[in-house]
């Protein structure tokens, strides 16, 4: 497979350039330069066929101009240790939770895939690659657990002032690990902008072999879509109605993840998730993106450390406008339905979900007359483990959910060996110790 820019379909770079080299020249993000027929492989897996199989064989067919099957399998073994789990709540609904990962959070599919991608690369090219990243501590802790044991592979965490948690000390650059977590003093912005001051100067980009770990990076949006193919082969042969897929709107990286799954061939009715500012319901009840109203000639590059994936969603609806109002529904969600949505699954289900998997659950509910069309079944994205939400959970229903100790122990505040200003220089010092 090979990839072009959302701003320029006309250059291709491979996969393992474009998640080494994550942000285009031109400012905009890749995405696959043309559609893949995965079909043969996404019907001949069914519920007996492991996540990771299922994995290493999409990447195999996916990006076999570049890696052999063995190293493909290779990256996905090694990548999914731990894999989603599909629970059936009632005849018309799902929920896969995607929390059972070694953070407790989705991002651990992507993060961990992208890390053990990049160093079968790196390892094949002889060299090096350091990810700058902005955390409060979730990321963090993703990148972490994903790269130890990484010969080729270090990090600079930053974190936030007071935020510092999610690793452990032999994760350290100074323990012998390859994680070096550094305290900013200042709040997440400053975090932000002191990132941002880095991956726009091109010249350390290149001199550090620096690369991102965050949704501007393909190789960490593209393993999301192999989520929605698991699914359809272990429902397949159960359900055979219509099937929905329901997920929160976030930054859009998993909605753009099941628009490419679709691309790949998968069976799919439909996406339903909350609007948003961007992603509206118009007067006709159908999708509409209002930043399609601004060129991109007319836009600034786009983020690198804070993405959002908008210009992936137009980039799949300009070359398949039909998409647009024939597979994505969002729907307008109030704080008020979405702690119904919570309270409805709790009494009804005894299921805990977490805030953002309530708003896109209650969604669903918005959207009901679609979804029970036809014997239709919809399944539930659950993102993060609930347990890190018990006081907003607690107080929805009056109850907690349980946190296991090995995510509890994420949570664990960290008091920081390393402490800098909000300055480039400090930084460029810090990549300059490591590189």
């Amino acid at each position: 497979m090979r990839f072009v820019s959302t701003r320029n379909n006309k250059e291709q770079v491979s996969f393992s350039q474009a998640i080494l080299h994550c942000i285009a020249p031109d400012g905009g993000l890749y995405v696959p330069a043309y559609t893949e027929n995965l079909s043969p492989w996404i019907m001949y897996m069914d519920n007996t066929t492991s996540f990771s199989s299922i994995a290493g064989s999409l990447t195999s067919a996916l990006i076999k101009e570049e890696f052999s099957p063995i190293i493909c399998e290779a990256i996905a073994s090694k990548a999914f240790p731990f894999s989603p789990k599909i629970k059936k709540i009632d005849e018309r609904l799902y929920i896969m939770e995607l929390y059972h990962g070694p953070t407790g959070t989705n991002k651990d599919f992507g993060v961990s895939y992208l890390a053990s991608c990049l160093e079968h690369i790196l390892l094949m090219q002889e060299r090096q690659a350091i990810v700058l990243a902005v955390t409060e501590g979730d990321t963090g802790s993703c990148i972490a657990a994903a790269f130890r044991e990484k010969k080729h592979l270090k990090s600079v965490l930053l974190y936030s002032k007071g935020s510092m948690r999610g690793f452990k000390d032999s994760d350290c650059v100074w323990n012998g690990g390859n994680i070096y977590p550094v305290e900013v003093d200042g709040d997440i912005e400053a975090c932000y902008k002191l990132a941002r001051a880095i991956y726009s100067d091109t010249t350390l980009v290149e001199k550090y072999g620096l690369t991102l770990a965050n949704t501007v990076n393909i190789g960490r949006l593209l393993p999301h879509s192999f989520l929605y193919m698991y699914a359809f082969s272990q429902l397949k042969n159960q359900e055979y109605g219509d099937l929905y897929y329901t997920l929160p709107a976030t930054n859009y990286g998993n909605l753009v993840a099941g628009l490419y799954s679709w691309k790949f061939s998968l069976p799919v009715n439909g996406f339903v998730t909350n609007s948003t500012p961007s992603v509206i319901v118009d007067p006709f009840g159908e999708c509409s993106i209002l930043d399609s109203m601004v060129p991109l000639s007319l836009r600034g590059p786009s983020d690198p450390v804070n993405p959002s994936n908008i210009e992936r969603l137009e980039e799949v609806f300009t070359t398949n406008p039909a998409v647009l109002k024939g597979l994505v529904y969002p729907a307008n969600v109030t704080e008020t339905e979405q702690r119904e949505a919570f309270q409805k699954l709790f009494v009804d289900y005894n299921e805990f979900v977490d805030p953002l998997t309530a708003k896109a659950y209650a969604a669903s509910l918005k959207r009901n007359a679609l979804t029970s069309e036809d014997d239709g079944v919809t399944l539930l994205l659950a993102g993060d483990h609930p347990g890190f939400y018990t006081d907003t959970l607690k107080h929805w229903c009056g109850e907690e959910p349980t946190l296991p100790p090995e995510l509890k122990e994420i949570c664990r505040p960290i008091t920081p060996e390393k402490r800098i200003g909000c300055d480039k220089d400090s930084l460029i010092a810090i990549l300059e110790e490591i590189k």
